[in-house]
């Protein structure tokens, strides 16, 4: 066989091998990038269900402390009643003038416990009364000042949404109490005809996204999973000096 001949074999034969170990790194990569797919998918739907179970897990456990330790706390408070309206010695009188007021303060501990583990507001009147409710008392306790926009037109909100947002600005207010701060709050909530709008907004002293020193959160990220399970966009806006917005946009007809 003429050299020339070979060499040309040689280069086609080089040329196939190379075509093939390509071919088989290129499928190589493929499997790992639907491997790494299915792992996220897998995660994902791993926080959905740890996320609505801890929900759930929450509204049980609410509801039983309301129910009996609010049932013994409340016959306690009969029993003292009842021993109060006898006249006895002055120092039992004081003694049970004090139990009175630890009565009277893990009564309001056992309600702001329940109402944080599921906050009645919600259930009962909407999201909008509890966001409104939740802001105000948040910000007295903070020394905070605020401002709230509530479109009362939006209409009731599905369950599962209303308590995603509402974990959402409970998550975002701690946030801001603890990082950010800020004088002033603003909350707006609304919507169209397509989508439920929230933002939650400070003038805090911010941060850069761009900074490589920026994390996110567990909170961010489990706000962030919360709102994108909804088929939703989560938007989150900082700049040195000038303030955080969160902006949350969920479709009304979302897909479970």
């Amino acid at each position: 066989m003429p050299l020339l001949s070979r060499i040309l074999l040689g280069v086609a034969a080089a040329g196939a091998l190379l075509a093939v170990l390509w071919l088989e790194r290129r499928r190589s990569m493929l499997r790992a990038e639907k491997l790494h797919e299915a792992r996220a998918r897998e995660l994902a739907e791993l926080s959905t269900y740890l996320q609505n179970f801890a929900e759930k897990e929450r509204s049980e456990l609410a509801r039983s402390l309301h129910d009996e330790l609010g049932g013994l706390l409340t016959a306690a408070k009969m029993d003292l009643s009842w021993l109060q309206s006898r006249p006895g010695e002055p120092a039992n009188e004081r003694r049970l003038a004090q139990l009175g007021e630890v009565l009277d303060q893990a009564m309001n501990v056992k309600r702001r416990v329940v109402e944080h583990l599921r906050p009645s507001l919600l259930d009962h009147f909407g999201l909008a009364i509890a966001l409104r409710a939740h802001l105000e008392s948040i910000c007295a306790e903070a020394n905070l000042k605020f401002d709230v926009a509530l479109d009362d037109a939006v209409g009731p909100v599905p369950q599962d949404i209303a308590i995603a947002l509402f974990r959402l600005v409970q998550e975002g207010m701690t946030n801001i109490t603890r990082h950010a701060d800020a004088q002033r709050v603003r909350l707006e909530f609304g919507g169209d005809a397509r989508h439920y709008i929230l933002r939650l907004c400070d003038d805090g002293r911010g941060f850069k996204l761009e900074d490589g020193e920026f994390r996110w959160s567990h909170g961010l990220t489990g706000m962030r999973h919360r709102i994108e399970a909804l088929n939703g966009r989560f938007t989150l806006r900082s700049n040195p000096g000038s303030g955080t917005q969160i902006e949350v946009t969920v479709p009304r007809a979302q897909a479970a």
